[in-house]
């Protein structure tokens, strides 16, 4: 079994795997300045075939299956939609909603064992300014054994605006819990009430604001109403490794290390930032046991010499 991957020039990347499609890797979005637009991972299947993303919810049109979307980039937001003002102690939309624009793929592999994606990004404000570059690489491998493969997410930001950015969430901005900005993984509508897993434990919202180095989620489908497991595994290089996380299930199901959560983080002038994330994509339902397996399935993912961060 082998790795391909059919680009649609100027657009995305289809990773396949024996033939049946992984994940279709969006560069190049056509989407309103409202919901911010930036790439992201939709559809993203289990090796059975599965779907456990979704794209464009009705009540979160911004949520792009598997994306990196930060929501107070000092200012500016490059999560989509409102802004939480603490002034007015609710989300406004205003006039902030940038744009993480594709401008050049530097790398496209597809190997025996592996699918890499390495392209640069210019961050433009909605007013045009040009304040963050972004050299961000995509790695895609498969778990032999493990029902599973891995897709991971390297990103070194670098600050090109002239002044220091304050990186924040809407709690730092004053909404209590609500810590959410960095590697969101929204899933399918049919999740909704399903199983958050953590490190010992499973929950649900309750888990939202732990720490720990990795968390996962387990739910169901419609029409197969099979089951599938996705974990997301923080390496220990990261900002505020172990971060706290946005986690959701009662409204919708949502997984996101947030590395601002409670914090802002000074992004000086100059500077590069660097996080790297392994999200494993599993066939079948998943108890802390198994989930605490995958997520070691992501460390290895994120400690292999072949796909070291940029």
């Amino acid at each position: 079994m082998t790795f391909g991957c059919v680009h649609d020039v100027g657009i995305s990347v289809h990773v396949t795997y024996d033939g049946a499609e992984l994940l279709e890797y969006v560069y190049h979005p056509a989407d309103a300045q409202r919901e911010a637009p930036r790439p992201y991972a939709h559809p993203v299947r289990t090796l059975g075939g599965e779907v456990v993303t979704v794209l464009r919810p009705h009540d979160h049109v911004w949520h792009k299956g598997l994306a990196w979307s930060l929501p107070h980039v000092g200012s500016e937001n490059f999560w989509g939609g409102g802004t939480y003002t603490h002034a007015e102690r609710r989300y406004v939309q205003r006039d902030n909603n940038g744009a993480m624009r594709h401008q050049r793929l530097t790398a496209l592999d597809a190997l025996a064992d592996l699918v890499r994606i390495r392209h640069d990004l210019a961050w433009i404000t909605q007013a045009g300014r040009h304040i963050v570059d972004e050299d961000r690489t995509v790695t895609v491998t498969v778990a032999p054994g493990h029902d599973a493969w891995t897709q991971r997410f390297d990103t070194a930001m670098t600050n090109v605006s002239g002044e220091t950015i304050m990186l924040g969430s809407p709690t730092t901005a004053g909404r209590d819990n609500a810590g959410y900005g960095g590697l969101l993984w929204r899933g399918p509508r049919s999740f909704t009430g399903g199983t958050v897993l953590a490190p010992g434990t499973a929950g649900g919202d309750d888990l939202r604001g732990k720490r720990a180095p990795w968390m996962g989620f387990t739910g169901r489908h419609d029409e197969t109403a099979a089951a599938s497991t996705v974990v997301v595994v923080d390496h220990e290089a990261n900002p505020s490794h172990p971060p706290q996380w946005f986690v959701r299930t009662e409204a919708f199901a949502a997984l996101c290390p947030a590395p601002f959560f409670s914090e802002e983080l000074p992004f000086e002038p100059g500077l590069t930032l660097r996080f790297s994330y392994a999200v494993v994509v599993a066939d079948g339902e998943s108890d802390p046991a198994r989930a605490a397996t995958l997520a070691e399935v992501g460390v290895h993912a994120l400690t292999d010499d072949h796909e070291e961060a940029p």
